[in-house]
């Protein structure tokens, strides 16, 4: 233990924690440029065609909405293409987007590697044959927007009632300023369509949150990657250590791995239960053993952001 009181095992979980907060803050500026990133990147070929397409679908979707008689026929495409790039200069609304596109592609490759079902996991299974009505209608409710998801992320697509309830008012707003002037009237009953229809809790997230609250203590099960399935899993940190869920998704990436730990141990997990979440997960980057010495509470405090209030800053941008 040094002159601050933090042991060695903290000291280099700080330092790599530090590395990850400067990698999350520099994917944002790549997203927004198109830009490409070889190897164990952040960034890849199938994350940046998953952004367009999911970019391009909410696009579609407020140009449908707009027009003053529905039909079938596609939006014109110079249209769909410049909204699509007005969204993509929107960090927030950008950021999401790329956690929704790691969540499918690390649920993807869990499936592939461990058997991992990306939509029923045996604890959504267990929640959904409970002897508690309420708890069961949540989870089959929850089951079904899971399978709409992964369907959705298949064909890169995110139906725009499923966004955040702050991004999904900031979307409807940027969309009116910029095509209200050619036929306002129109355009605004359109759009208040889709804000009567809109619903946050029962958007798939809200459900996630919901189902895992109602868990109440059996909520620790959710920490068991292999038991309650990725969505579940990274709803569960979220909601215990009051994360943005967006964050936790990340840090179940390979280049992450010192803060899914840190989130790990700040629920009270010790080194055999944070060491099984890591194998599933294969990571690349070493995370010192003996996490278990750090205290729950203190490896709040740095996910908190006691290392950087810069870095906390910046990544509060980033993923509010």
């Amino acid at each position: 233990m040094d002159g601050t009181g933090q042991t060695a095992v903290e000291a280099v979980m700080r330092e790599q924690l530090a590395r990850a907060n400067r990698a999350l803050g520099g994917v944002a500026p790549v997203l927004a440029h198109k830009l490409e990133s070889p190897g164990q990147s952040l960034v890849n070929d199938a994350i940046v065609a998953r952004l367009r397409g999911m970019l391009e679908h909410l696009a579609i979707q407020l140009l449908l909405a707009a027009r003053e008689v529905p039909t079938r026929d596609p939006p014109d495409r110079e249209a769909v293409d410049a909204l699509a790039e007005m969204f993509a200069g929107d960090t927030g609304i950008l950021s999401h987007l790329y956690a929704l596109a790691m969540e499918a592609h690390l649920a993807e490759r869990l499936e592939r590697r461990g058997a991992l079902d990306q939509v029923l996991s045996p604890l959504l299974q267990e929640l959904i044959a409970s002897d508690r009505p309420a708890t069961a209608e949540l989870a089959m409710e929850a089951l079904a927007a899971q399978s709409r998801f992964i369907q959705g992320q298949r064909r890169m697509h995110l139906a725009i009632g499923e966004l955040p309830a702050e991004l999904f008012a900031s979307t409807i707003d940027d969309f009116y300023n910029v095509a209200g002037a050619s036929d306002a009237h129109t355009i605004a009953r359109g759009l208040a369509t889709l804000r009567e229809a809109y619903d946050e809790a029962t958007t798939r997230l809200g459900l996630l949150t919901r189902l895992v609250s109602s868990m109440r203590g059996g909520a620790v099960a959710t920490l068991e990657l292999e038991h309650a399935g990725l969505a579940l899993f990274a709803s569960g940190i979220a909601t215990l250590t009051e994360q943005p869920r967006d964050l936790v998704i990340l840090a179940c990436h390979e280049r992450q791995a010192v803060r899914l730990a840190l989130s790990l141990r700040a629920v009270g997990q010790g080194d055999s239960a944070i060491d099984r979440q890591l194998a599933l997960l294969d990571p690349s980057e070493w995370v010192p053993a003996g996490i278990s010495r750090i205290p729950p509470e203190r490896a709040a405090l740095m996910l908190d952001g006691a290392i950087s209030p810069t870095a906390k800053r910046r990544l509060s941008e980033l993923w509010p």
